[in-house]
């Protein structure tokens, strides 16, 4: 019996925003990578992520652990995103403090 050793693709492929996706799911990588460093299995995550497979788990944490600096980098690029994103959002939206406070004294009156 030959046991033939293929290298295979991570199953990681980059969606039209540039947000890494895991196997033929919607689920972020950082999703899983931020599961697993919090301790969770691969089987809880799958249970938590029932679009993703257990292979693709496993292959997508083994991808982290031998690229962890690259994969790192790119977290740390998505938190930045995220962050200047919920800025321009606070500095669009309206106070709702104020809207609160009067709709609230309304109902005083």
């Amino acid at each position: 019996m030959n046991l033939v050793l293929d290298r295979e693709a991570p199953p990681l492929h980059e969606d039209e925003t540039g947000a890494i996706r895991v196997g033929n799911s919607r689920v972020l990588l950082e999703t899983v990578v931020r599961a697993f460093q919090d301790g969770a299995s691969p089987e809880s995550i799958i249970h938590r992520y029932t679009t993703l497979s257990l292979s693709d788990v496993y292959n997508t944490i083994g991808y982290y652990l031998r690229h962890q600096d690259a994969v790192e980098a790119y977290l740390s690029q998505r938190e930045q995103l995220a962050e200047a994103v919920q800025q321009r959002l606070s500095d669009i939206q309206p106070d709702l403090s104020s809207i609160r406070a009067r709709l609230l004294s309304q109902g005083n009156t």
